[in-house]
């Protein structure tokens, strides 16, 4: 009998022991992939710092020889060494490492973060892993400069370039977009490490998958996540059910295809929160989009003790310029018209086509309805970018339902605008406008709020939560979300007494100054201090 039992119990033992050992077997499969990758780049990252120390001396070399306001402001950063920062920690100003950006494109967050590393940390080199092959490093920068006015440090940011970007897009992936988008980015990942293992990677992206994926090639490696969007939401799987919700998946989960989708959403969702709780630091553009992460990635996070809280760092917006650029006084209300401005690319989720009903209604109200005196000569002026072939379509169909709803003639459309004429539109417009459900931040609201328009959003997201909010004891804009709300916002925007007008241009211009450059590089280098941290302690400690 008893040997039956020990049998039993050998028996057992084998059985468990291959699922007690598996998660243990395949992280070490992990660290050791992740060891063969940073011996395999040691070779390039010594490369990288040579590179960056002749570019150094011999940008010094030419700042000497003739220096530019922006080369000053550089040299005083060198000879200061980093300067206090926001929280006053003094210990880690000389920090020498390699900061991986998962970016590349030609998005404000990412330049003006990278400014702000170089500034706060003058020392570490900013790679950015990219797959923009076509652009050479002088004509990134010089894009960057001109298109954002923001100067980077030319000698401590390295650009690498990836073989493998395909895999990300949405085209590679005509079924199960998400996913494939999700396993692709540990494609591009693998391809980015290969080039280089950085000290720190941050993802302003969106692959959050890739982060995941670095802690289980690089344990030690902190990570951070700049979060525009969440690539799932709750109120994502909501719209499928929901027949009269909004967004372009609204109702669509009736049926069996609507259920197989509602439940590879739920799926994708649970996976997509085990990601979130890899992530050291998690920074996010606005409070809608917190809201979120902290609902998706909350409990996961907290399982893994991660310490740092889920932080809004809001984006940079050029409010400096506009403020400088546009005049909002009483002499400039002269030049105003009754513009209604929307400036937002020819996507579906932009929601243009409510936005020209809106309008139809407010020239042409419902029977038994009159419009308002104020509302008369107003006209819709669109701009966007049309970026291929399915964009230049919509701008057609949306041109043919101006002209179906009779309003054609008060209609204008602008596509691929430069920023010069965006200018001269704000500068004489009256309202702003944004018709799109749960953006997740709106930085074409802060424009039009710093150049003194008055705002008409929608009651969602972003929008309604952050920036076309009371300001200074009162209102600062409009928010709406039917195509009545909107006609009605239009005409209370439009009516407004004169005085009562300009107060809340003067409003909104105040509130605008939340979101600045400087505020967003304060916010930002308070995040990047804690991934410095764990780097230096897990450099002290060995753990």
């Amino acid at each position: 009998m008893q040997s039956w039992i020990s049998y039993i119990l050998i028996v057992s033992v084998l059985l468990i022991l291959p699922l007690i050992s598996a998660p243990y077997a395949i992280r070490s499969v992990g660290r050791t992939v992740g060891w063969y990758l940073c011996r395999r780049t040691s070779a390039r990252r010594e490369l990288i710092f040579a590179r960056v120390k002749a570019e150094e001396d011999e940008y010094k070399s030419k700042v000497r020889k003739s220096a530019k306001p922006e080369d000053d402001d550089w040299e005083q950063v060198e000879s200061q060494g980093a300067g206090a920062t926001t929280t006053g920690n003094q210990g880690n100003k000389d920090w020498e490492g390699v900061v991986g950006n998962a970016g590349g494109g030609g998005e404000r967050v990412l330049w003006a973060a990278i400014r702000a590393t170089q500034k706060r940390w003058p020392k570490a080199v900013c790679v950015v892993y990219t797959g923009d092959h076509e652009a050479a490093k002088a004509a990134i920068l010089e894009r960057v400069e001109n298109r954002f006015n923001i100067h980077l440090h030319p000698p401590t940011i390295i650009f690498l370039y990836l073989q493998t970007r395909h895999w990300v897009l949405s085209s590679t992936w005509p079924h199960f977009t998400l996913l494939g988008q999700s396993l692709g980015s540990l494609i591009v990942a693998y391809d980015a490490f290969s080039l280089l293992v950085p000290d720190i990677l941050i993802d302003t992206m969106g692959y959050a998958f890739t982060l995941a994926f670095s802690k289980f090639l690089f344990p030690t490696i902190p990570t951070g996540a700049y979060v525009h969007y969440p690539t799932i939401s709750t109120d994502m799987l909501g719209s499928l059910v929901d027949e009269a919700g909004q967004g372009v998946n609204a109702g669509t989960g009736k049926g069996w295809k609507g259920w197989a989708k509602l439940r590879y959403w739920q799926i994708f969702a649970r996976l997509y929160s085990w990601v979130g709780g890899n992530i050291d630091v998690v920074m996010t553009n606005s409070s809608w989009t917190q809201s979120h992460i902290q609902s998706l990635w909350g409990p996961s996070r907290a399982k893994r003790a991660k310490t740092s809280d889920v932080q809004v760092v809001f984006p940079p917006v050029a409010v400096e310029e506009l403020t400088r650029e546009i005049d909002v006084s009483q002499t400039s209300e002269s030049n105003r018209e009754k513009i209604l401005l929307y400036i937002a690319q020819f996507r579906p989720e932009k929601n243009h086509t409510l936005i020209l009903r809106a309008f139809s209604e407010l020239l042409f109200p419902p029977e038994g309805k009159e419009s308002a005196g104020g509302v008369k000569g107003s006209k819709l002026v669109l701009i966007g970018s049309v970026r291929h072939s399915d964009d230049a379509t919509r701008v057609y169909d949306l041109r043919l339902l101006a002209h179906e709803l009779k309003i054609k003639d008060h209609v204008e459309f602008v596509c691929d605008a430069s920023w010069p004429e965006i200018l001269k539109w704000l500068r004489k417009s009256w309202v702003g406008v944004n018709g799109m459900w749960n953006e997740h931040f709106g930085i074409g609201v802060v424009e039009y709020q710093a150049a003194g328009l008055v705002s008409v959003v929608n009651d969602s997201g972003g929008p309604k939560e952050d920036i076309v909010i009371d300001y200074s004891g009162g209102p600062t804009g409009f928010h709406a979300t039917t195509v009545t709300d909107y006609a009605q916002a239009f005409t209370k925007a439009l009516i407004l007494l004169p005085d009562e007008t300009l107060a809340m241009r003067r409003r909104a211009r105040a509130s605008a100054g939340r979101f600045t450059e400087e505020a967003f590089a304060e916010r930002w280098i308070a995040q990047m201090e804690k991934l410095v941290a764990i780097k230096t302690k897990r450099i002290t400690t060995g753990r």
